[in-house]
């Protein structure tokens, strides 16, 4: 068995504050080479994934990787020690041409790490993002398999030993996560009657900011808690090891995995293998305490035991999940004008390219496909505002639930409930949350959310520490900011505001 990453560092863009190993929050394409290689050699990840999905791309990485850092990767080889790992486009969302540059690309690595004495392949595993079925999985390894043969007939090269391909399938949407095991299944069935064996293990991917987006803080937490009893009870059933990865940013709207979470963390995703480590869990926190907690995860991920759910118990959390969808919904749909208009004023941090995904890049939500920004500019503009948007749907959600009879439920599958609600309550400014509620009836739903969290917690939400009640100032600066007009002042608030919860979304 190969060795299996804790953590994966990603290309994420939610970044406050500059890389320790740059002068700018700004990380071009041209240093994503670099940064590969100091999240490797300088805070000890194992994975990089190389993110082909909606970003511009080094065609070259394998080469300049083996070039710059020699000796580095003579002593651990990528493939075998370190890890690169392609996010490749999904096809069925936009056009092929991507892919087949990801496909050359991982096919000519082999061959140039092969020439050098390296280990070969080195990259061997690829993440396809918004998988909603097992064909596309199967698609993707015959689409490679034509790639093969078309290297071959173009440029004369035999195929290198053990130059296959792994497929890890991403699943986005909260309703696919509970359906997942079945995907695993049918997977299966159709590999083993195309390679005539079964897969030596499987990594399925849960996304958690996606799900959400879609549904909200509450339903994205339940499906992937879902999802990771699904794949477990897939391994009891087939005998294939599994070995979950979690995609998670530093915000408890996008996972709530941060160097100072980690022990909530734990308690919430037991038995996940692989976490990612966004930009803003690297570059927002200082070096020492990202070391550290990163060695913490590589020492007890492996250990947590996961939790097994009956079909009833997975029943459940479905109603549980829809139950907080239905408040969820309709008030972002509502909103969807006043985000996408704020969104304009979150920076980038990355080279992003436009293209279309599992809601459209932009995102999509609820029945009319109200178009919204991806997942961390969503999550800045409303931190910008002072209003987390962990909040929406959850208070009058978790008092449908309550009167329902879902308590004991809700807590057993919940169990950091408490502390989260407090969290994100310390970055509530309950002032300008007051000032919309009066402009918009949606905003006014969001106040309401507010209020039975309170009741339900026994105590006020709002700033407990200097830079909590810091952080109020600045996002009351920029909601004043953009009501009078004085736009060209937002942006640098809102960078402000999210050096201090340490993750701009």
């Amino acid at each position: 068995m190969r060795k299996i990453p804790a953590t994966m560092a990603t290309q994420h863009p939610d970044n406050a504050s500059a890389p320790f190993w740059l002068d700018r929050p700004f990380i071009s394409t041209v240093d994503e080479v670099e940064e590969c290689y100091r999240v490797f050699s300088d805070l000890g990840c194992n994975e990089y994934m190389w993110d082909w999905e909606g970003k511009f791309v080094d065609e070259a990485v394998i080469d300049r990787l083996l070039n710059r850092y020699f000796d580095y990767f003579k002593k651990y080889p990528i493939g075998k020690d370190r890890f690169l790992t392609f996010r490749v486009p999904n096809t069925w969302n936009e056009s092929g041409y991507r892919l087949a540059r990801a496909f050359m690309t991982i096919l000519t690595a082999a061959h140039t790490a092969h020439e050098v004495g390296m280990h070969s392949p080195p990259v061997f595993e690829v993440i396809l993002p918004m998988t909603t079925s097992a064909q596309q999985l199967l698609q993707l390894y015959e689409k490679f398999t034509i790639a093969i043969q078309h290297e071959q007939q173009l440029f004369g090269k035999k195929l290198l030993k053990d130059n296959v391909l792994e497929v890890i399938p991403l699943i986005e949407g909260s309703a696919t996560l509970f359906q997942s095991r079945e995907i695993l299944r049918e997977y299966v069935q159709g590999y083993q009657k195309m390679l005539k064996k079964k897969p030596p293990y499987l990594r399925p991917f849960i996304a958690r900011s996606d799900p959400a987006l879609d549904a909200g803080f509450i339903p994205a937490v339940l499906s992937a808690r879902g999802a990771l009893s699904e794949y477990y009870r897939f391994q009891d059933e087939s005998g294939i090891r599994v070995f979950p990865i979690i995609g998670v940013g530093s915000l408890p709207f996008r996972g709530n995995l941060a160097p100072d979470n980690l022990d909530n963390f734990f308690k919430n995703y037991p038995g996940v293998r692989t976490v990612t480590i966004q930009s803003g869990f690297r570059y927002d926190y200082p070096a020492d305490q990202v070391q550290k907690a990163l060695k913490r995860l590589e020492l007890e991920l492996p250990r947590l035991k996961p939790i097994l759910f009956t079909d009833q118990e997975i029943r459940q959390t479905v109603m549980l999940s829809d139950l907080f969808a239905e408040q969820y919904r309709p008030v972002v749909s509502s909103l969807a004008a006043t985000i996408n208009e704020l969104a304009e004023f979150v920076p980038g941090r990355r080279e992003r390219i436009p293209h279309t995904g599992h809601f459209g890049y932009s995102r999509r939500i609820g029945k009319e496909g109200v178009k919204l920004p991806r997942a961390i500019t969503f999550v800045a503009v409303f931190a910008s505002l002072g209003v987390p948007p962990s909040l929406i749907g959850t208070g009058r959600g978790l008092k449908k639930a309550l009167r329902e009879g879902y308590e004991k439920f809700l807590f057993k599958q919940l169990p950091t409930l408490h502390e989260d609600l407090e969290q994100m309550g310390h970055f509530l400014n309950m002032e300008n949350l007051r000032f919309l509620a009066r402009k918009s009836p949606a905003w006014e739903k969001v106040r309401e959310d507010v209020q039975f969290i309170e009741e339900f917690l026994g105590k006020r939400l709002g700033p407990k520490k200097p830079e909590h009640f810091i952080h109020r100032n600045l996002v009351s600066n920029v909601y004043h900011f953009w009501q009078s007009g004085h736009k060209k002042e937002i942006t640098n608030e809102i960078v402000q505001s999210a050096m201090i919860r340490r993750s701009i979304g």
